[in-house]
């Protein structure tokens, strides 16, 4: 999950890897550093400043004492294997500081690599899985008198076993920067005679027009006059690069001190997109990636949805459009889980992965662990052209534009929107086809109108937050919060509790409500927020006579429900009133106030919301 940036060209070096960085900190803070090689009368030079912390120590270093260079790389780290100290932070070099290397993902090996290493006389600095690559790296590429890099690392690659991504160079060769991955992303943008390379397309934004991803066992040279690219078996690999679609508008945060606040005010807009994307009058459009034909969709007798975190909770809200519009039964899966199970679904069943980076490992193994059971596959996502991408059989993408602070809000609702479509979608082509409970043109007609109000009410509900942000003054002292809801809210519930928990660092946890009295409502006391999702539904009176129980035992009860509802008001301290809309919309408009309450709530306790702490934005290690 640690973000990487290596740079080949005629601006200044450190400048251009430390802007890289800076967007790419979203996928760790633990530590950071940079590596040049600047050329001297024979070769080249390398030189290192790197530190545990943030990247504001590393610029202060570089402030007292620069690097220059013709070229290098950086890493901002999410700490896996070695604690967080100047020692464990990379770029690595090996004992002759004639490599220098940075890395993103797991050697699951590293240890017998290690120990013949030290055999062999390595001395080691760190206790990383990392630095056992540049030793090894190095003593191929040192080994007899010709110097071959891309057969250093095509032997490096064989030895290792887990995930990477790196970024390699060299004091015999300060003009050429290298790159291999294996499950780990890398992509390599190109600009004017120069070309940057890193983990994720915004450190691409201001150099490169174009970029190209690599692909899993790929190497590349990148030199000021070009790429060229092979397999690990030595192949020439043809790519082309393609238009880089970000603007640097879409990754700073304008008038907003926090992306996270950013985000959440963008879901209207991103929403009222998709409407005017997706429907087309009784038609329902989908990208050019979306390759599942109607005889598929016809015979589809399962669907199994995948994911992890946030896309989890959107996937269980998906579940319910799915059994509701299509009639068509449905598990919700966690990645991790999933991937280790018996795996017993069969040629009939439907594959969902659903992720906002599209390289989450888990989601990833689990879709492999389907390919290989010939299970057809269709992705859910948020970034074209990432892993999971390419690996699916079919894609539809959310839309959601980049979203860089690490708690997910906007793509949240995006991914709920476009599960709604791929519902309705599937209800229209199984009602093409006669199948049974199939939905009515009337039905289908309905839906489209009421989503077509979303963007509407969205921007409604974010005016309550001046009063969200009074109610997280009185609240911001808790240390304990239980978020109850039913139904298709439940994971509501969930998606609340994790928010805060992942941004303000409170405990907080999420059940649904007809199981309070099997063992949670014992969690009640003196003060405990209970936040209750209550809008008025088909659950609306048994999620009343749920708070009246948490009420009765002083639970301080925060609700969210429809306008104008006043049993609700009787019974809770707040209400957070959303406009009223059918019940399978409700999950977009009530997860809204949870995300403010959660942003607020972490401010007041001076949590930085954007870069919560051990979190990062794309797991992309297990």
């Amino acid at each position: 999950m640690c973000g990487i940036v290596g740079y080949i060209g005629r601006r200044n070096v450190s400048n251009v890897i430390m802007v890289g960085l800076e967007r790419l900190e979203y996928r760790g803070y633990d530590s950071c550093g940079i590596a040049t090689v600047s050329k001297t009368k024979d070769n080249g030079r390398i030189q290192i400043r790197k530190t545990a912390g943030r990247l504001q120590q590393l610029k202060e270093i570089l402030d007292r004492d620069p690097l220059n260079g013709v070229i290098g790389i950086g890493h901002t780290r999410w700490a896996t294997h070695g604690k967080v100290t100047d020692e464990n932070a990379h770029p690595f070099t090996d004992n002759s500081r004639t490599v220098a290397l940075v890395h993103n993902g797991i050697i699951e090996n590293y240890r017998e690599i290690r120990a013949g290493l030290k055999k062999k006389g390595c001395r080691f600095v760190s206790t990383t899985d990392t630095e056992v690559i540049v030793h090894l790296l190095a003593s191929y590429y040192l080994a007899g008198k010709r110097r071959d890099m891309v057969s250093a690392i095509r032997k490096t690659a064989a030895k290792l076993r887990g995930a990477y991504a790196l970024a390699v160079v060299s004091t015999l060769e300060p003009d050429r920067l290298y790159a291999v991955k294996t499950g780990s992303p890398l992509v390599i943008g190109q600009g004017q005679n120069e070309y940057v390379l890193a983990s994720d397309a915004p450190a691409l934004i201001g150099i490169a027009k174009r970029m190209l991803p690599l692909q899993d066992g790929e190497v590349a040279v990148m030199t000021a006059r070009g790429v060229s690219v092979t397999d690990l078996k030595g192949r020439k690999v043809d790519h082309q690069f393609s238009k880089l679609e970000l603007k640097e508008k879409a990754i700073t945060k304008g008038r907003y001190p926090h992306f996270m606040r950013k985000e959440i005010f963008e879901q209207p807009g991103v929403i009222r997109s998709n409407i005017a994307r997706r429907f087309r009058g009784r038609n329902i459009l989908m990208d050019p990636e979306f390759l599942l034909y109607p005889d598929e969709v016809e015979h589809t007798r399962r669907i199994v949805i995948q994911a992890c975190g946030t896309s989890y909770h959107a996937g269980l809200i998906g579940r319910y459009y799915f059994e509701k519009f299509c009639r068509l039964p449905v598990s919700v899966e966690i990645s991790s889980e999933l991937r280790t199970s018996e795996f017993i679904y069969d040629g009939e069943t439907l594959m969902l992965p659903i992720s906002q980076s599209g390289e989450t490992a888990d989601t990833l193994a689990a879709l492999r662990e389907a390919a290989v059971r010939e299970i057809r596959s269709l992705a859910v996502l948020n970034v074209r052209r990432s892993s999971i991408d390419r690996e699916a059989d079919s894609t539809v993408y959310i839309h959601a534009g980049p979203e860089i602070g690490v708690a997910s809000t906007k793509a949240y609702t995006a991914q709920i929107f476009t599960l709604l479509v791929l519902a309705l979608y599937f209800a229209h082509i199984r009602a093409e086809q006669g199948c049974k409970g199939s939905m009515t043109r009337r039905e289908f007609a309905e839906v489209v109108r009421a989503a077509s109000r979303l963007p509407d009410q969205m921007r409604r509900v974010l005016s309550l937050d001046r009063q969200i942000l009074e109610v997280a003054r009185k609240l911001s002292a808790a240390h304990d919060f239980l978020f109850l809801g039913r139904g298709i809210n439940y994971p509501t519930a969930l998606e609340g509790a994790l928010k805060l928990k992942e941004i303000s660092y409170v405990h907080a946890t999420g059940y649904p409500a007809g199981e309070m009295k099997h063992g949670p409502i014992s969690l009640v006391a003196e003060g405990v927020p209970v936040i209750g999702i209550a809008p008025k539904d088909s659950v609306y009176q048994k999620m009343l006579s749920n708070l009246a129980e948490a009420k009765a035992r002083n639970g301080r009860i925060i609700a969210v429900g429809t306008a104008g509802d006043r049993d609700l008001a009787e019974l809770a301290e707040e209400v957070f009133y959303v406009p009223k809309t059918p019940e399978y919309l409700s999950p977009i408009l009530a997860a809204l106030p949870l995300q403010l309450l959660a942003y607020h709530i972490a401010v007041l306790r001076g949590c930085d919301v954007d870069k919560p702490r051990n979190l990062a934005k794309s797991v992309t290690v297990e």
